[in-house]
């Protein structure tokens, strides 16, 4: 039987590309798959059948080598977090939650900055620089690649595009951010829904309605998902969210007690750090307040 991606799932079917090429065929799950508990997801590498109508069976699914809760794709390896610098406004508090939820799928990731055209002049805009470049500074010092852009005027483009070459990448972010946009500037023809910021709100609307793989110049895919803003670590099963901080679970090794909490533990080599200004402030405050939600949150479970 042949194998393919699934590419998009949407009322039931899922939408098969063979790995030879063609047209995705239009599949249905076997129904062995509900009573294992089990679901295909987008991104799921499958062996199917063909039927003679032209549509065809989800027999298999293949081993994942990734799978995210929120939203729901398999074997992702290239997480592209989207956040603009204006409307709304970059939080580093969100930022740091989506490198928790990748950091703990086992995923590599990029952090794009959108509608770098839409900061204003003067002394709010300087304000606004100042900020986006101690950022840019700071994540790039843990390890990320940073991606300035605006995809109206095309800035950033071309790094982007060589970035996500390849790679299943997941696309994710807040909504009102500009991820369709962004994917309408990498996938020229491809015309995504796309909706204004509502001034009375702040943020966005949900324009993207499922999950659904791109593909893209280069080789590879995009996910394009729906918009999302809360992320509970509880419900994702993160037990550890020190070894989701990159440069956290580098120092933990030398901690003096295994298990540290990097909260209050004599000689605990990542409060060192930060005393010393080796780790960012934002990012040891939003790992704390991280670890008191999760605290709170996980008696839910």
């Amino acid at each position: 039987m042949p194998e393919g991606l699934i590419v998009k799932a949407l009322s039931g079917y899922y939408y098969v590309q063979n790995v030879e090429g063609g047209l995705p065929i239009q599949c249905r799950g076997r129904g062995i798959f509900k009573k294992r508990g089990e679901s295909p997801l987008v991104g799921d590498r499958v062996v199917y059948s063909e039927t003679e109508n032209g549509e065809g069976t989800v027999e298999q699914i293949l081993p994942r080598t990734s799978e995210l809760i929120r939203p729901q794709i398999a074997n992702a390896d290239l997480a592209i977090l989207v956040f603009s610098v204006v409307r709304p406004e970059l939080s580093l508090v969100l930022l740091d939650k989506f490198l928790v939820h990748t950091e703990h799928a086992g995923m590599d990731a990029i952090i794009v900055l959108t509608k770098m055209d839409r900061i204003p002049e003067g002394p709010e805009g300087e304000g606004i620089r100042g900020a986006i470049d101690k950022a840019k500074a700071l994540y790039t010092s843990i390890g990320y690649q940073v991606v300035l852009t605006s995809a109206h005027q095309g800035e950033g483009m071309d790094q982007l595009r060589e970035a996500l070459a390849g790679h299943i990448n997941m696309l994710a972010g807040q909504s009102g951010v500009g991820k369709s946009s962004l994917v309408n500037a990498l996938v020229p023809g491809l015309k995504l829904e796309t909706n204004e910021i509502s001034d009375k709100l702040g943020r966005g609307k949900h324009t993207t309605r499922h999950v659904e793989l791109v593909p893209i110049d280069g080789g590879g895919y995009m996910a394009d998902t729906p918009g999302f803003s809360q992320l509970d670590f509880a419900e994702l099963g993160i037990d550890e969210i020190g070894s989701c901080f990159r440069e956290f679970a580098k120092l933990s090794a030398t901690c003096k007690f295994r298990g540290c909490t990097h909260t209050h533990e004599p000689h605990c080599a990542v409060l060192q750090a930060k005393d010393q200004g080796i780790i960012g402030e934002s990012r040891y405050d939003n790992y704390v307040n991280f670890m008191t939600e999760w605290k709170e949150n996980k008696r839910r479970y």
